[in-house]
């Protein structure tokens, strides 16, 4: 349990970090930060309950970009600054490293595997966020076209 804390403790450390870096608003930091926090938590449960990348982070990419945007909703601020600090924790950086690193050291067979993760990864969390996207502006065409 003690292990978890730590790992969505430093989910936020990191997502606070990365929106100091890049000059988020002060007052979007402590919700935009919540939203890796939150990723990160359903990647863990995820990757609890389904072998393997592509479930846990997808469910956790998703789960990003719906928090992304009823955010930008609410605070009326582009999604993207929601959805780039809660995507934070999945993105695949280290298995990207190790691919990398065995191709150097032409180790083919962890190339493979490394490569496979990466590439599983990323995709996952592209259709996460494209199926909440697409669904998002759907509802929105909908809305319009009652609105009319």
């Amino acid at each position: 349990m003690e292990k978890i804390v730590l790992q969505l403790l430093m989910a936020w450390v990191g997502a606070v970090s990365f929106c100091f870096m890049f000059n988020l608003r002060k007052r979007l930091i402590p919700i935009a930060s919540v939203g890796s926090v939150l990723c990160w938590g359903i990647y863990l449960l995820g990757a609890h309950y389904y072998n393997g990348e592509f479930i846990p982070c997808l469910l956790a990419s998703a789960v990003a970009a719906f928090y992304a945007e009823i955010l930008a909703r609410i605070k009326k601020a582009p999604a993207t600054l929601f959805l780039i600090t809660g995507v934070l924790p999945v993105i695949p950086g280290s298995k990207l490293y190790y691919t990398m690193s065995s191709v150097v050291h032409k180790d083919w067979q962890l190339t493979k595997k490394y490569g496979m993760q990466t590439i599983e990864s990323a995709i996952a969390i592209a259709i996460g966020i494209s199926l909440i996207w697409a669904f998002s502006v759907m509802i929105r065409n909908i809305k319009n076209d009652i609105d009319l």
